[in-house]
Formats: structure tokens, sequence, C-alpha cells
């Protein structure tokens, strides 16, 4: 059945790569090439008597490659034992790099306004699904060692990629090394929680300090990211921003957090409450991505990165705010999300892949940033091991755990590549190119290191019984 199923999606991709489409064929510049010079109430009225395309025919087209190209990428991946993530995102480094064989018929997928924005709400929804798996409670239980060990694994890679940068990269701005450092940062809850997961470790008191770290991780990337970020847009505006400024944002970054959290406690149970006395279909979802959209959109309106706020609501939503729904039959909104997430999430996965110029790998020097950036992402976080204060705990598998970079290091690079500096794109072509392969390497290399290292605790553990 699963090989039917791979057949099937694998045929139509090659249909759709065979020209199988409206209005372009192989070799042409695509959908998103195609351009009128008619007003647009005359390009209405020959879209609608079959003259012109709709707005929305390329990007529907463009959904069903990368959906094909991102179920068959998850699913070989999976088969070898890697997250699907990186399925996703090989296939859109294949989808985008066709141009290199002739074919240009997938060009316009890089492009296309409507599948950016759909990945971009792909990544709200990614970080407010991150969010929702955050236990704060369980945080708080192993604090002083994930607080050490996020400390650890925030600051050593920001400096060792920082240093790096400006090492290898002494031509760019200064701003660029900063940003290539708060790339090295973050750390993957998904990734790491998935290991544990399937080792069976979940539970241990390992495993919470690593997953308590991994958020404290995302939240401290977040801020040094609205930092960075605000610092560029003073730098792009031709202004320049004091000590004082970097203070301010970080005051608002913190206060932002802190306020959702606690305002948001306070009253999501109430907005829930109220919901629950109406009887319509749906509306547990509907107030739920109410809520991720307005933090979003408030964290955008002070100028923060909207992905700020959707991660904010995720930590305030809690599974006791909408008990009514769930009394009377409902399915939680993590349930409710996933279908949405399983659609919208890989597009900016592929996107993402898409990116990635494979002919900046024949540069020797972008290959040896690549590696040299990897060391550093990796030694980066082997140093969260001297930030385990408790004794008899498997340090190693805590450092080894904070190693992925996963989506998170992907949502960086891609707000870097987004952000303008002087004209020019924060973090370019090739940096991006560095900065994929980097989180491939680092993504790839946990999973068997951390079994490794897990296995080695308990033999440790149990020879210490003895």
């Amino acid at each position: 059945m699963r090989r039917a199923i791979l057949a099937l999606l694998l045929g139509g991709l090659v249909l759709v790569a065979t020209g199988v489409g409206p209005g372009w064929t192989a070799g042409t510049e695509g959908p998103a090439a195609v351009a009128t010079t008619e007003d647009p109430a005359t390009e209405t009225k020959h879209s609608q008597a079959g003259g012109h395309q709709s707005p929305v025919t390329p990007v529907l087209l463009g959904l069903v490659i990368i959906l094909i190209g991102a179920k068959l990428g998850g699913e070989l991946a999976e088969r070898v034992h890697q997250p699907a993530v990186l399925g996703e995102l090989v296939a859109g480094v294949v989808l985008g790099n066709l141009a290199l064989v002739g074919f240009h018929g997938f060009d316009f997928l890089a492009t296309n306004q409507g599948i950016v924005i759909l990945a971009e709400l792909g990544v709200v929804l990614l970080l407010f699904e991150v969010g929702m798996e955050s236990n704060i409670k369980e945080m708080l239980s192993v604090g002083a060692s994930s607080l050490l060990v996020a400390c650890l694994g925030v600051i050593a890679p920001f400096f060792l990629g920082w240093g790096l940068s400006t090492w290898l990269l002494p031509s760019e701005d200064a701003l660029v090394h900063v940003f290539i450092g708060a790339t090295l940062c973050a750390t993957s809850v998904g990734i790491t929680a998935r290991v544990l997961t399937d080792l069976g470790k979940i539970s241990t008191r390992e495993a919470k300090i690593v997953l308590g770290a991994a958020v404290l991780d995302d939240v401290l990337g977040l801020m040094i990211l609205a930092v960075v970020s605000g610092i560029i847009a003073a730098a792009n505006a031709g202004g320049s921003i004091a000590t004082s400024d970097v203070v301010v944002i970080v005051l608002k970054a913190t206060a932002f957090l802190v306020g959702a959290i606690v305002v948001g406690s306070w009253l999501s149970p109430k907005v829930f409450r109220l919901a629950s006395r109406l009887r319509i279909r749906g509306l547990l979802l509907t107030v739920s991505l109410t809520f991720c959209f307005l933090l979003a959109y408030l964290a955008n309106v002070i100028e923060l990165a909207p992905i700020v706020g959707a991660f904010a609501a995720g930590l305030v939503l809690d599974e006791v705010h909408y008990r009514d729904f769930l009394d009377r039959g409902d399915h939680s909104v993590e349930e409710l999300l996933r279908p949405i997430n399983t659609f919208l999430v890989p597009v900016f996965f592929v996107l993402m892949g898409i990116k990635v110029d494979l002919s900046t790998f024949g540069q020797v020097e972008v290959l040896g940033f690549a590696a040299l950036l990897s060391l550093a992402a990796i030694a980066g976080k082997m140093i969260c091991a001297l930030g385990v204060v408790e004794k008899g705990l498997d340090r190693l598998s805590v450092a080894v755990g904070m190693v992925p970079r996963g989506e998170v290091g992907l949502i960086f690079a891609g707000i870097g590549a987004a952000l303008i500096l002087h004209g020019e794109p924060v973090i370019s072509g090739t940096i991006f190119s560095a900065v994929v392969i980097m989180v491939i390497v680092t993504t790839l290399i946990t999973p068997p290191l951390l079994k490794i290292t897990l296995a080695r605790g308990d033999r440790i553990k149990a020879s210490r019984k003895e």
C-alpha cells in the first residue's frame, strides 16, 4: 500500500514536471512571469472568460508541486530513520535547483507571493505548536540546570558564530556577523523530543533539562533576533542605534513575552469559558487561531517578529483553559491544528530548500564556511554540559540533546534572508546555503549520537549502583 501511494505521488510530480499545468511548459519562466498590461477590470473579465489565468492559479500549481515533493521527501527521510523535516528540506533543494539541468518550470516557486505568505503562516502556526508543547511548570521544575544550560547554549554558539563570520567574511557588515551568530543560538525542541520519545527517555531528568533549556533557548534566541532586527532596521534607515535603544528593544521583547504570559494566562480561561456557551461548530479552533494571530500581530506592531507572539500564545494556552470544550466531546487544540500544520508547515520547509543555490556548493570557500559553521554550532552546544548542576546526571547526553537546530535555525535564516541591509539581504544566497548545511548536519548527527551517549550514561549509572 505504501509503495502504491509513493508511486502515485511520484507520478503526480512527474506529470507536473513534464508540463501538465496551466499556461507554462518546461523551459519557460513559469506562472510568476506571466504579465499583462491591461487594467484590473479588463483582466478580471478576460480571466472569467478564460483568456487569462486567475492569480490563484500559480499558487494552486505551486502547492501541488510542493506538497507532493514534501511528502515524498518526508517518506524517504523517515525510511532512513531521519526527521521528515529533513526530507522536506531536501525536496525543496531538488525542486529549486532543477534549473541547473535546464528545467525552469519550477522557478516561480521561490518568488510567488501567495506561496511565500502561506509559508509564513506555516511558520507562525509551527511556533504556536512549539509553544503549546512547552510546559512552563516543567521548565521551572528543573530551573537551575535548565537556565544554566540554556544560557550557555545561547552565549557560546552566538559568539562562536559571530567570531567565525568575522574571521572568514571580513568584507561583510558587522551586523551580518551578529545575525550569523544569532542563527546558531536556538535548539529544535521538536527533533530532540522525538528522539527522546523514540528511545523511551522522555520522562528522565536529563530529558526535562534538555527540553526546558531548549524552550528557554528559543525564548532567548527570539529576543536576540528582536534586538538584531531592530538594529538592522535602524541601520537600513540610515540612522544609528545607541546602547539605550538596544536596552529598550530587550526590555520591549521581555515585557511582551512576560506580559503575554501573565495577561494571557488570566484572560485565556475567561475567553474560552465565554466562547464555550456558543454551540457553533469549529469554535475552539477559531478562538485558538484568533488568539495566536492576535498575539503575532501585536508582536509585529511593536516591531518584534510575529513568531515571537505566536510562541507566546502557545506558551499561554493550556488544556485546562478549554476544558469545557473537551467535556462536550471536542478534540484538543493540538489535534485540531494537526491537519492545518500538516498542510502549511511543509510549505515553509520546502520553500527554504528551494532558496538553496546548489551552484554555490562548487565554491570551496562556501563548503569550508559551512563545515566550520557546523563545527561551531556543535561545539557551542557541547559547552552546555557545564550547566548541569545536579549530581549523577548524564551531562554529555544533555549537551548532545541541545545540538539540533532543525526548524528553528531555518526560521532564523529565512528571516535573515528577508531582512534588507544597505539594499542587500542580510543573509546572502551563499551564506544561506551554508546555514542550511549547518542545520542539516546538526539535525542528522543528533539521533545516533544521543542514542550512543544515553546508552553510555545508563552503563555508568548501573555501575555506580553496583
